[in-house]
């Protein structure tokens, strides 16, 4: 399941975004997600669970309310709930917040984090669905956590997979402050150097995935699983070689002790203490680099958050490049892998430093090393990931520490803008490399030069109210639209056409009928107030009438369709373009009446809705909105279809099946108001409609993507 390698986190976005990744949501991708991330993490490549669990709580929140999977066909529920996309985008949102919550014991985080990273469609209801679900998800996980390390089933001590620890100053030092206000020039520094460093690991990891997928990817699989094997090897004897050769035996000092009595968190001074590895060294000594190497990521980031036991700036600075380098490498190898903890390892080395130089160079002793670290660690998240609110949230909850909410925020800020001059974020160039269409929060304020008309497509694929079944096999076996618009042609002399074809008959008649006028909302008013008891209303109804002159009804309704149009030439529905056509017959007026889905199309084939020429078009069959959505979300191909029993000369009415109203903007409104519009009601089509209601063009995600909006801006410029 190759869709199962990497953190998760760009495909995840991209199905929020509307955007249907396949795979991504199946059943086999969270167990080979669960598997490899188990294996990877375990073996010691320096990847984290994070963004994998993020990953498997959106699979968990997509296929648990289905009660059904395509890897299990047997196991079969009728439950007829939740079933569109709108609804099971909701439950992948609740999911994976409840995979961060899970992750990080942070439940409000988990909420931000799906607002902003992930769902591009929100509302009022979903926020509290969604913090109820990352708060369940919580308590779950500290439940079963505390009853199987400590024994207490229903005591809740551990929130999160990755706990940060109380930070507090050592009782015997009284200078010793969490951070003070001239700390938060140190801060925004750090935060301009991690913003700095977030950009090089993205640039670096770009490169190296673009390397992948023209050296590696289409290669044997075989290829892949050699990369992981030399990755993991190299890893290895880099850990080793850089422990032995430039690690440094340092003295286990009492202060470590005295320092970690304070953490008052059970299990937090055990953890500490008992990770430091002597790895060669003599008694009472232990070595620093491997005390950061040989330990899991967490007890690595505990080390450096509260260990007072000092570690060398030259081991400090060894260990930031050797885990840089090794884990922008690791990112993007075909296994499930996340980012968060190494980003938050590395950083912590970083921040650690910083304090280290601030104590020994610049003589400022009242720093707490844990504060840099936690600092440190913020700035290079933030640089690589580019998130604010829903990541600062989340280090707040993790440290459960709240006087840490302005320099986290401050950092990441800073960091933020300083990596957004020079690239994206990691999991926005990842989306970019796989060349998924991902609509931003808005556009650019130069956008607005454009019109709907300069970005839609006026080339149409179009079907009629009645058409017969050969023309709707053949255009969904040469199309590979989601949706087509219902049409009839705007005709001069349509009463010639109503006697030759039965056929069109019905399309001119199906015009006819769903076009309102004044007059004919007039009259149908007029026949309803005749009906009222009051004389008074009925006689002013029938002097209104006598008054008015009766037109003959086809005169009337061809009065009101006539067009300065020329006559189009005799096109039958099932008749292909002719090559020899003009640009006006190929692009002639269309009226528009509604959407009809490609589902709806294909469900209609298969279950043989359609009626003969001889017959009228109320003999054929209905169905009903299940029956409609039955196959749901997966309906058949239309290519893997038998449609051999069908006569293909029979029609079909997808009148009563199409949506009669769907959103649709003028040919002069701008991109902006379009690019809201299609992003914020969640839209895949737009039509464009002009202001005697004929079609001119529709709007897809393509027309809305960043590349395409600037290769039309261009264009727009070269035409001025």
């Amino acid at each position: 399941q190759p869709v199962a390698a990497g953190s998760g986190i760009p495909e995840i976005k991209c199905y929020l975004n509307g955007v249907k990744v396949p795979g991504v949501v199946r059943l086999r991708t969270v167990v080979c997600k669960a598997m490899g991330v188990l294996f990877s993490v375990a073996g010691g490549l320096f990847v984290g669970k994070e963004g994998p669990m993020i990953h498997s709580g959106a699979v968990v929140g997509a296929g648990l309310p289905q009660f059904q999977s395509i890897s299990l066909r047997k196991i079969q529920f009728n439950f007829p709930y939740f079933r569109s996309d709108r609804d099971k985008r909701d439950f992948v949102s609740a999911g994976a917040a409840a995979g961060v919550a899970a992750a990080f014991g942070a439940p409000i985080g988990g909420t931000l984090f799906s607002l902003e990273e992930g769902s591009s469609f929100w509302n009022q209801g979903l926020t509290w669905k969604v913090l109820f679900c990352s708060m369940a998800a919580t308590f779950t996980l500290n439940f079963f956590r505390s009853g199987i390390q400590f024994g207490s089933w229903g005591s809740f001590q551990l929130p999160g997979l990755l706990n940060f620890g109380e930070f507090k100053c050592s009782e015997s030092d009284k200078k010793c402050h969490l951070w003070t206000a001239v700390d938060l020039g140190f801060f925004i520094l750090m935060g301009i150097v991690g913003g700095l460093l977030g950009a090089m690991f993205n640039c670096l990891n770009k490169r190296l995935a673009k390397y992948r997928m023209r050296n590696v990817h289409p290669k044997p699989k075989l290829v892949r699983v050699l990369e992981s094997l030399l990755v993991s090897l190299t890893t290895t004897v880099v850990v080793f070689v850089a422990s032995m050769v430039l690690g440094e035996c340092r003295q286990i000092s009492s202060t470590s002790h005295s320092g970690n009595d304070t953490l008052s968190l059970q299990g937090m001074s055990e953890d500490v203490n008992s990770s430091i590895k002597t790895f060669f060294c003599p008694n009472e000594t232990y070595n620093d680099m491997a005390t950061l190497f040989f330990n899991p990521q967490e007890s690595a980031i505990l080390q450096l958050f509260h260990q007072d036991g000092t570690f060398s700036p030259v081991t400090l600075s060894l260990f930031f490049l050797l885990y840089f380098l090794l884990s922008c490498w690791t990112y993007g190898i075909s296994v499930p892998s996340g980012l968060f903890v190494p980003s938050l390892l590395c950083g912590a080395a970083f921040g650690r430093l910083v304090a280290n130089l601030l104590k020994s160079y610049i003589g400022l002793d009242h720093i707490y090393s844990g504060t840099f670290a936690l600092i440190g660690a913020a700035a290079f998240l933030g640089g690589v990931v580019r998130m604010t609110i829903s990541l600062t949230v989340i280090l707040i909850e993790s440290t459960n520490e709240i006087t840490y909410g302005l320099p986290i925020m401050i950092t990441l800020m800073v960091a933020k803008w300083t990596g957004d001059f020079f690239n994206k974020g990691i999991y926005d160039i990842h989306v970019n490399l796989r060349g998924v269409p991902l609509l931003e929060w808005e556009t650019e304020v130069e956008m607005d030069k454009l019109r709907a008309s300069d970005i839609m497509e006026p080339n149409l694929t179009y079907v009629y109210p009645h058409t017969r079944i050969q023309s709707l096999v053949s255009i969904l076996r040469t199309t590979v639209h989601h949706a087509f618009p219902v049409v009839t042609e705007n005709r001069g002399n349509e009463r010639e056409f109503m006697k030759g074809n039965q056929l069109i008959s019905n399309n001119i008649k199906f015009k006819k009928s769903s076009i309102l006028t004044r007059a004919g909302e007039q009259r149908k008013r007029s026949q309803s107030m005749k009906s009222y008891p009051s004389s008074e209303l009925r006689n002013m109804c029938d002097e209104h009438i006598a008054t008015e002159e009766p037109p003959e009804k086809e005169d009337l309704l061809q009065q009101m369709l006539e067009r300065r149009y020329t006559p189009y030439p005799n096109l039958y529905p099932d008749q292909s373009p002719s090559e020899e056509w003009t640009m006006e017959e190929r692009f002639r007026p269309l009226t528009f009446h509604g959407l009809i889905l490609r589902s709806q199309l294909v469900t209609l084939l298969v279950r043989g809705v359609c009626y003969s020429e001889s017959q009228s078009s109320a003999s054929q069959p209905r169905l009903s909105h299940a029956e409609m959505s039955e196959d749901y979300p997966r309906y058949p191909d239309i290519h893997d279809l038998d449609l051999t029993l069908l006569n293909p000369r029979m029609i079909v009415d997808v009148t009563p099946y199409m949506n009669p109203s769907p959103f649709a903007v003028s040919p002069n409104t701008h991109v902006s108001q379009v690019f809201n519009l299609f992003r914020t009601m969640g839209l895949r089509h737009l039509p464009v409609v002009n202001a005697v209601g004929e079609i001119v063009g529709i709007i897809t995600r393509h027309n809305l993507t960043h590349e395409f909006l600037q290769a039309r801006l261009r264009q727009h410029y070269q035409t001025i």
